[in-house]
C-alpha cells in the first residue's frame, strides 16, 4: 500500500488493529456458541466480552512480540488476549484452525471494502451521469481507429461510461455475496471437533453466509473471481481516463482536466497543462488489474490446503481494494471537473470538410438506384481528394460537381444528406435506455 494512494477508511479496514479486532469477534462469538453447546462453560464467552466491553486497546506491537517466538501470528494473539482475560481465555478457539479465523476476518474485511467500492461507484455514476445530462446533444466528432468517423455527442460518450460503470456495479455486488462466507469447520473441514452450529452463529453474528463446504480453507475460487471483478473495474477506469488523455491533446483539446490556481504542469515549461491525473489513473489501473492473476494462481492449493494463497493475500487484499477505492475516488473529480470546449468540439467536427457526412451519401445513391459497388467508388474519389486537402475543399461542393452524383442526386437531395442533427435523432432513445 502506497500512502500517496490511500483514504483512510478504506486503508483503516487493513489496519493491523481492525484485523485484530476481528480476530476476537470470531474467537468471542464462537467461544459463546460453544458454550450453549455445553462444549466450554458459559462464562467463558462472558469473560471475553466482558473484558471487550472496556474497549481495550490492540496492543500490535505486544502481539508482534510474541509472534517472534511462536512464529505463528493466530497463537501470539491468543496468546496475548489470554494474558489480557485469564484463566477463562483457556476455551477460545476450540476444535478451530488458524484457517478458520484467519478466512473468515478476510471476508469480512473484502466485504466492508466492498461496500466502501460500492459507495464510490454510485458517486462516480451521479458525476457521469450529471455531465451526461449537461452534454446531451453537444455535437463532438467519434473516432474508430483514432480517425474521424461520424459525428456522436459527448452526452453519448459519457453515457456509455454510465452504462458500463453500471454493469460494474452490478459485478462488483455479486462478487461482494460471493466472497462473504465464513468457514469455521476445523482441521481439513469436517467439522469433526467443531458443530457446524458454531459455523452458523458466527455467520449470522459477522453478516455472512456459510461457505458450503471447505476444505480447512474458503475455495480460493470465490477469491479470483472478486480480485477479477475488481481488475475489470481498472479497465473501465482506464477506459475513460484514456479517452480524456486523448481528448486532451493538444491538436485535439476538446475537454481537458481542471487545472487549479496555482498548478504547475511542467518544472521547465510554464505553459504545460497535462492530464497528469488521467495519466495516474491509467497507472493504477495497471497494478489493480495485476493483482488478479496472483488471485486466479491462488485457487489450486495443495490437498485441503496449503499456505501459498497466504502471502499473496497480504498484498493484493489491501493494496487492490485501497488503489481501486482511490481511482474510483480520483475519476469521480476528473468527471465532476472535466473542462469542455463544445466550440473546439464542432471546430475539428467541421475540419475535414463535410467527410463524416459520406456514409449518407452513399446510401442515398444505393437507395436512388445505383449498385453498392459504384456508389462507394464516387464518393470515395470525391472524399480522397478532401482527404489529400486535409480539409480545405468540401465534400459537399465536390459531390455538385460530380456528374455521376447528380444523375442521381438532386442538389437539395444532397445538401440534406449533409444535415449534422440527423445523426442524433436517436439520442433520447439511447438515454432512455441507460438512464431510464
Amino acid at each position: 500500500m502506497v500512502p500517496r494512494y490511500a483514504r483512510p477508511p478504506m486503508s483503516a479496514i487493513w489496519e493491523p488493529e481492525a484485523r485484530y479486532r476481528i480476530w476476537f469477534e470470531i474467537e468471542a462469538h464462537a467461544t459463546e456458541k460453544l458454550g450453549e453447546l455445553g462444549v466450554v462453560p458459559k462464562s467463558a464467552a462472558k469473560a471475553l466480552w466482558d473484558w471487550w466491553a472496556t474497549d481495550p486497546k490492540i496492543d500490535v506491537p505486544a502481539i508482534d512480540a510474541i509472534e517472534a517466538v511462536t512464529k505463528h501470528d493466530v497463537i501470539a494473539f491468543l496468546t496475548w488476549v489470554a494474558e489480557q482475560v485469564g484463566d477463562e481465555a483457556r476455551f477460545m478457539h476450540q476444535g478451530m484452525t488458524s484457517s478458520d479465523v484467519l478466512d473468515t476476518t478476510l471476508a469480512v474485511q473484502l466485504a466492508r471494502a466492498s461496500d466502501i467500492l460500492l459507495e464510490d461507484l454510485d458517486l462516480l455514476l451521479a458525476a457521469i451521469r450529471r455531465r451526461a445530462e449537461e452534454h446531451k446533444y453537444t455535437p463532438t466528432i467519434g473516432r474508430s481507429h483514432g480517425i474521424h468517423a461520424e459525428p456522436v455527442t459527448f452526452g453519448l460518450k459519457l453515457a456509455q461510461a454510465y452504462a458500463e460503470f453500471s454493469r460494474c456495479r452490478k459485478r462488483l455486488v455479486a462478487a461482494r455475496e460471493e466472497i462473504a462466507t465464513c468457514a469455521i469447520s476445523g482441521a481439513v473441514g469436517t467439522f469433526a471437533n467443531v458443530d457446524p452450529a458454531v459455523e452458523e452463529h458466527v455467520a449470522e453474528r459477522l453478516g455472512l453466509a456459510i461457505e458450503p463446504i471447505s476444505t480447512q480453507v474458503i475455495p480460493r475460487d470465490r477469491h479470483a473471481m472478486f480480485f477479477a471483478t475488481l481488475a475489470v473495474i481498472a479497465g473501465s477506469i482506464e477506459r475513460v481516463a484514456v479517452e480524456i488523455r486523448h481528448l486532451q491533446r493538444t491538436e485535439v483539446l476538446e475537454a481537458e482536466e481542471y487545472f487549479s490556481p496555482g498548478q504547475k504542469g511542467s518544472s521547465a515549461m510554464p505553459h504545460k497543462r497535462n492530464p497528469i491525473l488521467t495519466e495516474n489513473l491509467t497507472g493504477q489501473a495497471r497494478m489493480i488489474r495485476a493483482y488478479a492473476l496472483p488471485a486466479l494462481e491462488n485457487v489450486a492449493l495443495w490437498h485441503e490446503r496449503d499456505i501459498s494463497h497466504s502471502s499473496v493475500e497480504r498484498f493484493i487484499g489491501p493494496d487492490a481494494t485501497i488503489t481501486l477505492d482511490f481511482a474510483l475516488a480520483r475519476l469521480t473529480g476528473v468527471i465532476d471537473k472535466l473542462v469542455v470546449y463544445p466550440e473546439r468540439m464542432q471546430k475539428n467536427l467541421d475540419r475535414m470538410g463535410g467527410l463524416v457526412h459520406s456514409q449518407r451519401v452513399l446510401l442515398a445513391l444505393t437507395q436512388a438506384g445505383v449498385s453498392r459497388e459504384d456508389a462507394y467508388a464516387i464518393v470515395q474519389r470525391n472524399a480522397m481528394k478532401v482527404w489529400e486537402s486535409d480539409g480545405k475543399l468540401a465534400l459537399l461542393d465536390l459531390l455538385k460537381q460530380d456528374g455521376d452524383v447528380t444523375a442521381a442526386l438532386s442538389e437539395s437531395e444532397l445538401e440534406e444528406k449533409f444535415d449534422l442533427d440527423y445523426h442524433f435523432r436517436q439520442v433520447d432513445r439511447v438515454f432512455e435506455r441507460v438512464f431510464g
